[in-house]
């Protein structure tokens, strides 16, 4: 048996388990970890001439707690040699910890791979087989994410694949994140990002999976229902606010708005995913320059929320099941 150290056993002896443990130990448990690396690691660099790589299940675990706590490639070197529990999680210890270049290269693997979009199906395949995903009806929205306007670069331009918008009496700077959600668990399915001026209904059709019976969207994809019509699909569309209340008081105007409502209560699960995205995980700025390298870093972000929202229900089932295999006590009851 390894004797272990004394931090370890005065980390072992604490009182208090902090918030960043309890994620860590319940994205311990809910991860489908065999599935991902089942997709990662036929495309992960082997061991050759050169200095031997380190295992793609660390790699994989590091990367997803820079996405987690919101951490550069530096800062996640650092956070690693400070922080105990993010090296328990991450199965190193001191001298075991991996450099800002080997982080960022394992980043760039995952970029130039898309592996992203492969991790988001492979959560999404694991929370259809726990029941968590039923496909029936999808929401459609998007959300601006903010970019750097500054011109004070090499260059001196601002991000070509970025451009500028403007919503109500705001102007925003950046890009768009599009995603259609189930309509039963407000888990996301599908991510599409444009640059910020791109109108929403133009990448509607993008965003549906192809079997759903509804589609629910806010006044922004009108004439959706037009241009991608499809039998047996209806589509929920807000109306404008504008014509609601252009109309006269009445007893037609009460119908059409109690019918509103329902339509919001409905569509303010596609809002979920958003506080998760930006309020959960403090993704409100883009980080880099491009589409390519954001939408890689939303999509894992989002696949990550999906895990995040769920993670409840996940425990319970996995709870359950432990139950289950658990061998029955049997009681013996001795007769004189």
């Amino acid at each position: 048996m390894e004797q272990i150290s004394f931090s370890d056993a005065d980390y072992a002896a604490k009182k208090k388990v902090t918030r960043r443990e309890k994620l860590l130990n319940e994205m311990e448990q809910i991860v489908p970890w065999a599935v991902l690396l089942r997709g990662i690691e036929p495309l992960y660099p082997v061991a050759g001439r050169g200095r031997r790589p380190y295992a793609c299940e660390t790699m994989l675990r590091i990367h997803l707690m820079q996405h987690w706590f919101t951490l550069s490639d530096p800062g996640m070197e650092d956070a690693l040699y400070e922080i105990e529990s993010m090296r328990r999680f991450a199965g190193i210890d001191l001298q075991g910890v991996p450099d800002e270049s080997t982080i960022l290269n394992f980043r760039r693997f995952i970029e130039d791979n898309d592996l992203s979009v492969l991790i988001l199906d492979k959560v999404n395949q694991h929370l259809a087989r726990k029941g968590l995903l039923l496909k029936t009806g999808t929401i459609v929205d998007a959300t601006i994410i903010n970019a750097p306007c500054s011109t004070k670069n090499e260059a001196g331009v601002r991000d070509p694949e970025m451009h500028q918008t403007k919503k109500g009496n705001q102007w925003y700077f950046g890009m768009k994140a599009h995603i259609g959600v189930d309509a039963s668990s407000g888990l996301v399915h599908t991510v599409v990002t444009t640059a910020a001026n791109e109108a929403d209904v133009n990448i509607a059709d993008e965003l549906l999976h192809g079997k759903e019976q509804t589609v629910h969207a806010d006044a922004g994809y009108t004439g959706a229902d037009k241009l991608y019509p499809k039998k047996g699909r209806s589509w929920h569309i807000a109306i404008k606010r504008g014509k609601l209340k252009k109309m006269a008081d009445g007893e037609q105007k009460d119908k059409l708005t109690e019918a509103e409502h329902d339509k919001a209560s409905i569509r303010a699960r596609v809002e979920h995913p958003f506080h998760t995205l930006k309020c959960v995980f403090g993704y409100t700025k883009a980080r880099f320059k491009g589409l390519v390298k954001n939408t890689s870093q939303i999509v894992m972000l989002f696949a990550l929320g999906n895990l995040h929202r769920a993670r409840n229900k996940l425990l319970e089932i996995k709870q359950q099941q432990e139950q289950k295999k658990r061998p029955k006590a049997v009681v013996r009851l001795k007769v004189a």
